[in-house]
């Protein structure tokens, strides 16, 4: 109707804007017809508002969320752990209320402070701080699992390797594996007539076990069409041990490491509270017969904490080399 009107008086004004007129109102109806656009919400003005405030700030849209949801996860990790070390503190101070011999959380803080306040003095060889009966033992489990790990993981690979082998050796050790570590100390005592190579030997017998058994698994999974290629391009046993066992028995092998290497850890302390010299176990024992519980209470979780580290440590390196989780 307009495009009419403006049609009809066009005689009654001036050619230009009659011309102009009209190209208006064609180019407004070639245009689509806008909606009308709804009132804006509380959630519309909000969410604008964010947006002008966020880069003034020089943070992206949404960064608070991910802040937030950051704080949530890390809250998770924390809380728990710490709660769990609360409930612990809380029914040792409960139990030491209840029984006087046993001292309490504070007084075993008091005397850990005083003890760590010199970890590593020497007072003779039998009068030496708890940082060097650590070392001790450490050494002692370094040098025994060392030698299981030597021994251990070839004999693994041979067993998975060959079948033969396995059928010959599978009944010798499932008779020597369930036998205590402990029980091995007084053969270790006839054969090296010393304490402490004795102690190094429970280590070694305790720490093979794991490292063979998990090793000779690990060859026994790997895919059979792996073995199929190699006999087929002609690699030599070295080639395929090295190329194609040795990557794929690596997560298995370290599996075998981590759980002897607890185990481990375990034997030194009864080891050498009954071989006696330098050593955690030989430090507790002594201070048991010095009647000072606190101490025994702070070696308690030395030995825990140490254990737990190494444990850690070997659990990192296995997930390093799981290829299944990449």
């Amino acid at each position: 109707m307009s495009a009419v009107m403006a049609f009809k008086n066009r005689g009654s004004m001036p050619v230009a804007e009659a011309d102009t007129a009209s190209k208006v109102v064609v180019e407004a109806a070639a245009l689509p017809q806008a909606a009308v656009s709804p009132a804006p919400t509380i959630t519309d003005i909000v969410q604008a508002s964010a947006q002008e405030v966020s880069p003034a700030l020089g943070q992206k849209p949404g960064s608070g969320a991910r802040i937030i949801n950051g704080a949530r996860e890390l809250a998770k990790a924390v809380i728990p752990p710490l709660l769990g070390i609360a409930l612990l503190l809380g029914l040792w101070a409960l139990v030491a209320v209840k029984n006087s011999s046993i001292p309490g959380p504070m007084q075993t803080w008091d005397a850990a402070t005083t003890l760590f306040a010199d970890p590593f003095y020497r007072n003779g060889p039998n009068d030496q701080g708890i940082g060097w009966n650590v070392l001790s033992s450490l050494q002692r489990v370094g040098v025994g699992f060392g030698f299981a790990a030597l021994v251990g993981i070839p004999v693994g690979f041979l067993l998975g390797r060959f079948s033969f082998m396995n059928r010959m050796f599978d009944p010798v050790i499932s008779l020597l594996r369930p036998v205590s570590p402990l029980a091995w100390l007084p053969i270790g005592l006839l054969v090296f007539q010393r304490a402490d190579p004795a102690a190094t030997w429970t280590i070694f017998i305790c720490s093979i076990w794991p490292m063979i058994l998990n090793t000779a698994q690990g060859v026994q999974r790997v895919p059979q069409d792996y073995l199929n290629v190699a006999r087929v391009l002609g690699l030599s046993e070295d080639k395929v041990i090295t190329k194609i066992l040795f990557p794929a028995v690596l997560p298995y092998m370290l599996t075998g490491i981590r759980l002897s290497i607890g185990t481990a850890w375990l034997v030194i302390v009864a080891a050498e509270m009954l071989t006696g010299g330098v050593g955690i176990g030989f430090w507790v024992w002594d201070e048991w017969n010095s009647l000072k519980v606190e101490h025994i209470i702070i070696a308690i979780f030395v030995i825990g904490m140490v254990g737990f580290a190494l444990e850690q440590m070997l659990l990192l390196l296995a997930r390093r080399f799981t290829y299944e989780s990449r």
